[in-house]
């Protein structure tokens, strides 16, 4: 199916997904028709990467008469150099391989073909990249000079870029700070990537707001830049938040922000705005729906505790427990409905189980070999596409971040599945961590590509899970704190 042919079947299932009121998947027929499609066939020789093979540590010898290919076949690597591994190989997309010209996150990167999109910039994507830099200088990736410097040119961009009514869009050209469409109506403000940025922009105000007179101007701007969007606008005077909104066609989206999916953060984000706040009613019957969030449904012992949108039995892709939780700490996070906590180690469980049942029999699904998320995907005819993986929509492909990004909720799990990866590194990692998709029902097919929303949750959640990092930033915001309190957490 080719991207003229998608567009047109896009617009005919969207009356059909309105009628429906599906959100999550109209939000992935956007997506699909934006990354989708013939021109995603390549190959591609993986760039070497310098790794540890655990060799170093082995100080009394006793391994030494091991055949060398049983070494090769089943790399050596403690937990904490694995950990360590990930994330300063996946901090690459966001240093190595940002926009040349902004220092934002690129929304994709292909290493065969690297001037790809090469000036698309991506709104959530940079705001995960903002927390990124903060863990590369806590790591000792870069200086803290280098990453003040990468970020103040960062935040002059978005100050610059085009924004409706204070909101980013989905895509911005990193060159002219311009809106790029995300598709004919997505011209505008895209409110979910815009709480998915300004989560960073509190890290990074909270972060350097006591350190040099540079660092204070840093956060100051980082401040005035989320306070400038206007929440309360994006309810249309409704008890609900709207996600887009377009200069050229207004509201004609219509899609509502109702849970549970990815956009939790929204309503967070919205009710914590000290000039453009909304009513904690706005949060019970948009998020919440007036407690229709609430589901009795029980997976492989697990309460699922929240309705998914469109996958009730076994919940959704696995990044709905990742976007809004990576400054938003979930530990402890309850409203009169559930405990968040609880949804994300329930879901990223179910997740795990399912794979180890595997009721498909794809090879390799197991304990050390799983994740379903949206990622890059494999098509039919063995191109490169994108799919919304879940268990309720298994193709055979497992996406490294989920499992990675889930370790704060599944530590064992999520390791296991790591070490996974890594023994499988020669497929698996390239340039910029691992690699966003795998099947090995398929002769152990790879998209060798990297999307932005894939690489970030992984340094971040890796980093919450060692340190709490990004957690403890957010959640010390005052602002933060009387929004949350607003919406009764």
């Amino acid at each position: 199916m080719y991207r003229k042919d998608l567009k047109n079947w896009a617009l005919r299932a969207l009356i059909w997904m309105k009628m429906l009121k599906t959100p999550f998947f109209f939000l992935f027929l956007l997506i699909l028709v934006s990354s989708c499609g013939g021109g995603d066939d390549y190959t591609y020789e993986p760039i070497p990467t310098e790794i540890p093979s655990g060799d170093d540590n082995d100080d009394d010898g006793a391994d030494d008469d091991v055949d060398d290919n049983d070494d090769n076949d089943t790399p050596t690597i403690t937990d904490e150099e694995l950990l360590d591994l990930t994330q300063e190989e996946t901090f690459k997309y966001f240093w190595d391989f940002a926009e040349e010209n902004s220092g934002g996150a690129r929304e994709r990167y292909h290493p065969d073909d690297p001037s790809r999109d090469a000036h698309v910039v991506t709104a959530g994507g940079t705001g995960f990249g903002l927390m990124a830099i903060l863990v590369g200088i806590e790591r000792g990736f870069i200086s803290r000079t280098e990453g003040v410097e990468r970020l103040t040119t960062l935040m002059d961009f978005l100050e610059n870029a085009d924004r409706f009514h204070g909101a980013w869009p989905h895509w911005i050209n990193g060159s002219s700070g311009s809106v790029i469409p995300f598709s004919t109506m997505d011209n505008g403000g895209d409110l979910v990537e815009t709480a998915f940025l300004t989560q960073g922009l509190i890290c990074i105000k909270e972060y350097f707001k006591n350190g040099s007179d540079e660092e204070k101007a840093l956060a100051q701007q980082a401040d005035e830049l989320w306070k400038g969007v206007e929440w309360d606008w994006y309810t249309q005077g409704q008890n609900v938040l709207y996600w887009h909104w377009s200069p050229n066609y207004g509201f004609d989206i219509n899609l509502q922000l109702k849970g549970y999916n990815e956009v939790l953060i929204a309503y967070v984000m919205a009710a914590a705005s000290p000039d453009y706040s909304i009513s904690k009613e706005v949060y019970t019957s948009g998020w919440a729906s007036s407690g229709g969030i609430v589901s009795s449904n029980t997976q492989y012992g697990y309460p699922l505790l929240v309705k998914h949108n469109g996958s009730e039995q076994f919940g959704g892709p696995l990044f709905w427990a990742h976007y809004s939780y990576l400054g938003l700490d979930p530990s402890g996070l309850s409203d009169e409905y559930v405990d968040y906590w609880d949804v994300n180690v329930n879901h990223s469980k179910i997740n795990y189980a399912y794979c180890v049942e595997n009721p498909k029999d794809f090879e390799d699904y197991g304990e050390d070999c799983w994740g379903l998320t949206a990622s890059y995907s494999r098509n039919n005819d063995g191109s490169i596409g994108y799919n919304a993986h879940s268990p309720s929509n298994d193709t055979g492909v497992i996406s490294p971040t989920a499992a990675i990004s889930s370790i704060p909720y599944t530590p064992q799990e999520s390791l296991k599945a790591m070490h996974y990866f890594y023994k499988n590194k020669d497929k698996l990692l390239g340039p910029a961590g691992f690699y966003d998709a795998f099947s090995p029902e398929y002769n152990f097919w790879v998209a060798e590509a990297y999307l932005a929303i894939d690489q970030g949750p992984q340094i971040i959640m890796i980093e919450n899970h060692r340190t709490g990092l990004l957690w403890n930033l957010f959640m010390a915001n005052e602002d933060v704190q009387a929004g949350l309190s607003k919406l009764g957490f």
